[in-house]
C-alpha cells in the first residue's frame, strides 16, 4: 500500500462519523449493537474507507441511496475487524438489485457441447469480475435477523476474502505455512464430515448449500460464525477455533445465547 493511501485512509477513519449513516447502522444492523464498544468505533472508521473507495450502482431499477451504501458497508466491514489486510482490494463495484435476478452462466454437456444455465439467484460474485452483486430485500433480510445464520453480506464478502491469495479455494490469504496448514486439516475435515452428514439426509446445523463445495462451505461457515456463534461453538468447536483465530473475533462472547425451547 503506497504512504499516500495509507495517509488518506487514517484521515478518512478518523472523520467524524455522518450521524444520518450511523442512525442507519443503528436500524438496520442489529449486529452493530452487539459489538463491544471499541470494535464498533473501528467499524465505523472502516465503513468510511469503504465507502470513500467502493463504486455502488443501481440495477433492475435499484435506488442508491445512503441507506443501501451505509447498510451493506456496515456488515462488509465486520469481516476487518482486527485484521491487517486491504479493503477488498480485488473488488471495485457493488450491484444493487431490488430482488432475486436471473443469472446466466454456461455448462459442459459433454462433446465439446455447452448449453445456457439460468438461474434466480439473490447475490453473487466470483474470481476476477470485480464486483459483488447483491439484492436489496435478501441485504435488508439478513442484517435485521441475528438468529437465522443467514446474511448476504457476510457470505459474498467472505468469498472476497477467498479471493485475495489469487486463488479460489476456501482458502483466504493466510499469514505463515504453519495457518495454512491447519486451516487446511480442519476445514477439509470439517467439509467431508458436513457433505457426508448432508448426503445421507441428517440434520445439521450450517445450511446445506455449504456442502456444495469448500468454496461455499467458508461463506455459509462465515455467516454461522457471526450469527449463531453459540451453537456452532458447541457442535463445531474445532471450525469455531479456526475462523475464531483468523477473523480475530469471538463472536459468542458479544451475542445473545439462544433461547431454549419451553417444554
Amino acid at each position: 500500500m503506497s504512504f499516500f493511501r495509507s495517509r488518506r485512509r487514517a484521515k478518512l477513519r478518523a472523520a467524524p462519523f455522518p450521524s444520518v449513516w450511523r442512525d442507519i447502522i443503528h436500524r438496520n444492523v442489529p449486529l452493530f449493537e452487539r459489538l463491544p464498544p471499541e470494535d464498533q468505533t473501528e467499524l465505523l472508521g472502516h465503513v468510511q474507507v469503504f465507502l470513500a473507495e467502493k463504486h455502488f450502482e443501481g440495477c433492475g431499477g435499484q435506488e442508491i441511496t445512503d441507506e443501501v451504501r451505509v447498510t451493506i458497508a456496515a456488515q462488509a466491514c465486520v469481516l476487518l475487524l482486527h485484521r491487517d489486510g486491504d479493503y477488498y482490494p480485488r473488488l471495485t463495484s457493488i450491484l444493487v438489485y431490488p430482488a432475486t435476478y436471473v443469472l446466466s452462466d454456461e455448462s459442459a454437456v459433454g462433446g465439446g457441447l455447452w448449453e445456457e444455465v439460468e438461474d434466480a439467484v439473490d447475490g453473487h460474485t466470483q474470481q476476477g469480475l470485480g464486483a459483488v452483486v447483491l439484492t436489496w430485500d435478501a441485504v435488508a433480510r439478513g442484517a435485521s435477523d441475528l438468529r437465522d445464520g443467514h446474511n448476504l453480506v457476510l457470505h459474498e464478502f467472505a468469498h472476497q476474502l477467498d479471493f485475495e491469495d489469487g486463488s479460489t479455494d476456501g482458502a483466504p490469504w493466510l499469514d505463515t505455512r504453519q495457518q495454512y496448514r491447519s486451516w487446511a486439516r480442519v476445514l477439509s475435515s470439517e467439509f467431508d464430515a458436513f457433505r457426508a452428514a448432508t448426503d445421507a439426509g441428517e440434520s445439521t446445523l450450517l445450511d446445506a448449500y455449504g456442502a456444495t463445495n469448500p468454496v461455499e462451505f467458508f461463506a455459509v461457515a462465515t455467516e454461522f460464525f457471526f450469527e449463531r456463534a453459540h451453537e456452532m461453538r458447541a457442535k463445531h468447536p474445532v471450525l469455531y477455533e479456526q475462523l475464531q483465530q483468523f477473523y480475530r473475533q469471538d463472536p459468542a462472547s458479544f451475542l445473545p445465547r439462544p433461547k431454549r425451547p419451553q417444554h
